[in-house]
């Protein structure tokens, strides 16, 4: 077997995760299961991961980084602060549509978590997530653009957070309509906007 850095091993073995659960399901896929995934043996995973948690955060920190990236790069200024928080949204929206497998794991795993004891702490982790998530996000917008937001960041992210949650489990659920997902987009782009407006220049003498 050809020797990897354990970071790069790691990262094979959760994608390896990530598929097998997205496939069977939580409870379904073990550890055995995963290996199997991922071309290795069972040693090699418990030598990667000392315990389950650790292997379901890994797979929840690297499903979130799979659409983050795309997210923060379609977040650079255009014309007009809409025109960007727009792009922001439908960047994420657009990989929710090409990946809703890995969208209905994530669910699947809070659930998971909240249900098995011991568990717990994992499902809050998760969530603390993705509101630290949307700091970031928040904050690397307002580095580029003068921004006055009228809510603090940490309530606007977690609004954010609890939207997209909402609005993705609906399409989940219900399938796309297009049309209407686009209108919804808009609306929550126009709402955000406004709670984030840019700075207006003060009258000259002012």
């Amino acid at each position: 077997m050809t020797r990897m850095p354990l970071a790069t091993r790691r990262r094979q073995l959760t994608e390896a995760a990530i598929r097998a659960m997205t496939r069977d399901g939580v409870p379904r896929t073990t550890t055995r299961s995963i290996a199997a995934e991922a071309g290795v043996s069972l040693s090699v995973f418990h030598y990667c991961f000392d315990s389950k948690a650790a292997l379901l955060e890994s797979v929840i920190t690297t499903i979130t980084d799979h659409y983050v990236g795309v997210v923060a790069e379609a977040l650079r200024p255009r014309a007009t602060l809409r025109e960007t928080i727009r792009a922001g949204f439908g960047a994420y929206w657009d990989h929710v549509c090409a990946h809703p497998g890995e969208h209905m794991l994530t669910y699947e795993l809070t659930q998971y978590a909240l249900r098995t004891p011991g568990f717990e702490a994992l499902a809050r982790r998760q969530h603390e997530r993705y509101a630290e998530i949307y700091q970031e996000l928040i904050e690397q917008l307002r580095s580029s653009m003068s921004l006055d937001l009228s809510v603090p960041v940490p309530v606007l992210a977690r609004y954010l957070a609890s939207v997209t949650d909402g609005l993705t489990l609906n399409f989940l659920v219900l399938g796309q309509d297009e049309a209407v997902s686009a209108t919804i987009l808009d609306m929550i782009t126009d709402q955000v906007a406004a709670l984030v407006g840019e700075v207006s220049p003060h009258p000259a003498g002012g």
